[in-house]
């Protein structure tokens, strides 16, 4: 699930990565190959949507989503400790975050937790997919530097045509819970406006990417916290496994692979790093219905191949801009 970030050096799990990123390096002596890394990233984000409907067997939707980010930003103060790295100054760049944290971790990450309760993971991992599709959508009346291409709008078609044949169009959508996928395509439209949002109000923030998104995380937590107290009554118990995966949720799926997700950047440039879009939905079908034996019918991963060839579409002139 994608993993938000607040400035255009952070890089968002879904959608096109910012122009400014570094192409690839050279691997530092002793790091594990890219390959190794890249593989267990999308295991980790595909693996997200699982610990989401195991949470939400013991916990309400927002306290899940408030364990996400709590264990996330406790991950990510933990390595910016370790650095001895400062969190970003000046009420104005809080205020910015503070609207990056509603848009990018509060708002989609409760949304998916609420849309789980009604349909299954591997659903919502297909969902979040439609990110791509959002974005380019969006980029026509926000983004003028990044016009689409007839490529691109074809890309738009094919992502639609695809979502219809997840859902069964042609069946009158039956046996899909319509509450629950449409919260999880709204939870996927909030990536591309908060991506769109940062771009436009903390491109040039000071801070590193771990600075910056930890700070993120801490008022969303804050903030998912107020919502909680006022919507949710307290847990009266910690089952084991539930508990596990929210921790999992937030530590792993939000802390370390933010930060794995920089150092592919770093190492092998945006282009290739952001492939791991892709493999997001073929994980989190997987895991369902391995694990959850969530049922599969032909038109699930027929459209999932569909969508994703769309939002590859929709990404081609961005890439073609990298250079990478």
């Amino acid at each position: 699930m994608s993993a938000p970030a607040p400035a255009r050096r952070l890089l968002p799990r879904t959608s096109a990565l910012p122009r400014t990123a570094r192409t690839a390096s050279s691997p530092r002596p002793g790091r594990v190959d890219w390959r190794l890394r890249f593989a267990l990233l999308s295991v980790v984000w595909g693996f997200s949507f699982l610990f989401i409907k195991l949470g939400t067997q013991a916990y309400a939707p927002f306290q899940v989503a408030l364990g996400r980010v709590f264990f996330g930003a406790l991950a990510l103060l933990a390595v910016l400790l370790f650095r001895r790295e400062p969190l970003p100054r000046g009420r104005r760049t809080w205020a910015h975050l503070t609207v990056a944290a509603l848009l990018l971790n509060t708002a989609p990450f409760s949304l998916f937790s609420y849309a789980e309760l009604s349909i299954p993971s591997s659903l919502a991992g297909i969902c979040n997919a439609t990110s791509p599709l959002w974005g380019m959508a969006l980029s026509v009346v926000a983004l003028s530097e990044d016009r689409p291409t007839r490529r691109r709008f074809a890309g738009l078609g094919l992502g639609f045509l695809g979502v219809l044949t997840v859902l069964g169009a042609w069946q009158g959508f039956a046996g899909v819970d319509a509450a629950g996928t449409v919260l999880a395509l709204l939870a996927s439209l909030c990536y591309p406006v908060g991506w769109i949002y940062v771009r436009r109000t903390l491109a040039s923030v000071p801070g590193s990417p771990a600075a910056l998104t930890g700070a993120q995380l801490m008022v969303s937590t804050v903030q998912l916290l107020l919502l909680s107290s006022l919507f949710t009554a307290a847990p009266a118990s910690f089952p084991l496994w539930p508990t596990l995966s929210v921790l999992a949720l937030g530590a792993l799926g939000t802390g370390m692979a933010l930060q794995m997700q920089y150092g592919l950047v770093t190492e092998i440039g945006p282009t290739t790093a952001q492939m791991v879009t892709y493999f997001i939905p073929v994980i989190a079908t997987t895991a369902g219905v391995l694990l959850l034996g969530e049922p599969l019918h032909w038109n699930t991963p027929v459209g999932a191949a569909v969508v994703l060839a769309g939002a590859a579409l929709t990404q081609t002139r961005a890439r073609a801009r990298t250079g990478t």
